[in-house]
């Protein structure tokens, strides 16, 4: 599994015209997070995802979501399970199914809600238009 987490002003999912998730964190910056579920990975490695998004130091004055109750938009991104070692064309032969990464996003987006973060979402498996305002520019990369 893995997740791009960048820091953000703000951040929003239109899924054909409609805005279907959207965070404005001007004040305390929140997450933007693209996680990519892997066809092998641990079943457990969501825990370690929806942890990281909630306690990595990287908001403003070395802070987490969790400390300054900063909200995230969970964005699914099966684009990130790609192998582009050989070729022009990338494999997508990593990323789990639909059936299978679905309920794993849904797990992560109840984790952080459990620790009462603010949790937008996409929309599983549709086109997405993703926007957002960076703010740092601050992006790490999150390997479970």
């Amino acid at each position: 599994m893995k997740a791009v987490l960048t820091r953000v002003a703000s951040a929003s999912v239109t899924v054909d015209g409609e805005v279907v998730g959207a965070i404005d964190c001007k004040d305390t910056g929140g997450i933007l997070a693209l996680v990519g579920v892997g066809r092998d990975d641990d079943p457990q490695a969501w825990e370690t995802i929806a942890r990281k998004i909630a306690e990595l130091r990287i908001l403003d004055g070395e802070r987490s979501v969790q400390d300054v109750d900063a909200p995230v938009l969970l964005v699914s991104q099966f684009t990130l399970m790609g192998r582009t070692a050989k070729g022009r064309r990338p494999s997508w032969s990593d990323a789990a199914p639909g059936d299978v990464a679905e309920p794993v996003i849904a797990k992560i987006a109840a984790a952080l809600r459990e620790r009462g973060i603010t949790v937008e979402e996409g929309r599983f498996g549709a086109m997405m238009d993703v926007e957002s305002v960076n703010s740092g520019p601050f992006t790490v990369l999150v390997e479970a």
